[in-house]
């Protein structure tokens, strides 16, 4: 699970702990993230992580569980991609109104 968070100077890269690789904490250095993901608990060399911004990643694993209700999102019936995108607003409107 990747979720980016923008804020006016940085741009934060949150990472499951499953993602934290060489590979995958270069590619997103490459691409100007600062990652916040935690070290795996066997890693000889730990770092530091904010813990504060990776306690959001668990709000985004939220919203996809709320998405698999609606089924024709995740089933994809829609080829298109700005009728996809379009169902999946929807989808977020309805879950907020009953919500």
């Amino acid at each position: 699970m990747i979720e980016s968070i923008y804020s006016k100077n940085n741009s934060y890269l949150l990472v499951d702990r499953a993602y934290e690789n060489e590979k995958t904490l270069a590619l997103a250095k490459n691409h100007g993230f600062k990652t916040v993901v935690p070290p795996k608990k066997n890693r000889k060399l730990p770092w530091s992580y904010d813990k504060h911004l990776y306690k959001h990643c668990n709000n985004i694993e939220q919203y996809f569980l709320r998405l698999k209700r609606f089924r024709k999102v995740f089933t994809r019936y829609n080829k298109l991609n700005f009728i996809f995108i379009s169902t999946i607003s929807l989808s977020f409107m309805i879950d907020a109104i009953f919500m």
